[in-house]
């Protein structure tokens, strides 16, 4: 099992604030010197909910001016908001200030307001076959294949991005969530995965991770793709500290997505008829009653939060399950010191979890 740290932290608004970024710039030091594989910057536009990166290249250009060996990798670009011409020329000019780190997560995008940046609002209605689109574009552009278009003169042009990246090809992971079309379809084109348990458990994500690989065989690519999961991250020296430790700093995260999507609230197992509540009809009881619900779950059964011996046994289950990466998702609201503890002890269960992979 490999590890990568993922920044989504959920940051209000506040001008004027200084040292946003410290813990992002920080960490990342600190994960490429201790053997962590893969960095992951989101994109997220117009919320406090991952805020911090309405564009993951940015992010990644201070990264990989600061690493030496780990990965740097968007999770994800949502190209259908974007010009593959302009994403394959950012991520082109990382790849040459990482000497050739790149990695590059692409989404289609869920968040119908984002799409007033695409130019097209009626993309969002469509949004999973441009992104299918955009995506083979994008890889194109990067292999060096001249783009044909007409310019403002009326004049056919054929044009290739620059610099050239020194990657030959790109690597892609596909963002997909708990359709198994869209697992199958990245391995069908050869895509690696990155996912969630967001309204999906263990055993349906296992199942879907062997649509992706029955998918990838038959395509005929070498062999079998990377599987990154999205996982909240803490490790402590005890589950009940940990528990009573991130309980309420998660509550707060979770609810923090709320207003954007009724996705935590369909995944609760424990309310009635969850995904046909109102977000906007929740009284705060509801509320308080719904995110306590939603952190049981994701503490028990999808995280690494708790102790040595319960991160290990879950990294476990995950590696059985055809999970190849744990993406740990560090800044969801605890403090700074807080959260460097608990990396030193993640640093311990990445050590430890590779023999027992093995084994």
């Amino acid at each position: 099992m490999d590890f990568g740290l993922f920044y989504f932290a959920n940051h209000d608004a506040r001008d004027g604030e200084r040292e946003r970024y410290r813990l992002i710039l920080e960490s990342a030091r600190w994960a490429d010197e201790n053997g962590f594989v893969r960095l992951w910057a989101p994109e997220r536009h117009f919320h406090s909910f991952g805020g911090l990166s309405p564009n993951p290249s940015v992010i990644a250009a201070a990264l990989a001016s600061t690493t030496r060996r780990i990965q740097i990798c968007a999770g994800s670009v949502v190209l259908p908001l974007h010009d593959p011409i302009r994403v394959a020329e950012e991520w082109s000019v990382i790849d040459n200030l990482s000497n050739g780190r790149v990695g590059l997560g692409v989404a289609c995008g869920w968040v119908p307001n984002d799409f007033v940046i695409s130019g097209n609002q009626g993309d969002f209605d469509r949004r999973r076959e441009v992104f299918l689109e955009k995506a083979e574009r994008l890889q194109r552009l990067w292999r060096g294949e001249p783009y044909h278009a007409i310019n403002p003169h009326g004049k056919e042009i054929a044009v290739q991005t620059v610099p050239r990246p020194i990657q030959s090809e790109v690597p892609l992971w596909f963002t997909v969530a708990a359709n198994p079309e869209s697992f199958a379809q990245a391995g069908t084109l050869g895509a690696h995965l990155l996912t969630h348990l967001l309204g999906q458990t263990q055993e349906r994500l296992g199942e879907r991770i062997a649509v992706y690989r029955e998918a990838w065989k038959a395509a005929g690519h070498p062999g079998q793709g990377i599987v990154s999961l999205m996982l909240h991250t803490y490790v402590g020296e005890d589950d009940d500290e940990v528990h009573e430790l991130v309980r309420e700093p998660m509550k707060r995260y979770l609810g923090g997505s709320l207003n954007l999507a009724a996705a935590h609230i369909a995944s609760v197992p424990f309310l009635k008829d969850a995904d046909k509540i109102d977000v906007g009809a929740l009284t705060p009881e509801l509320v308080d009653q719904t995110l306590e619900a939603s952190f049981e779950k994701y503490f028990h059964t999808a995280s690494l939060l708790g102790s040595y011996e319960k991160c290990l046994d879950a990294v476990e289950r995950f590696r059985a399950i055809g999970v190849d990466e744990v993406a740990c998702l560090i800044d969801f609201g605890l403090d700074e010191p807080t959260v460097w503890a608990g990396l030193e002890r993640l640093n311990v269960v990445r050590v430890l979890a590779r023999p027992r992979a093995r084994a």
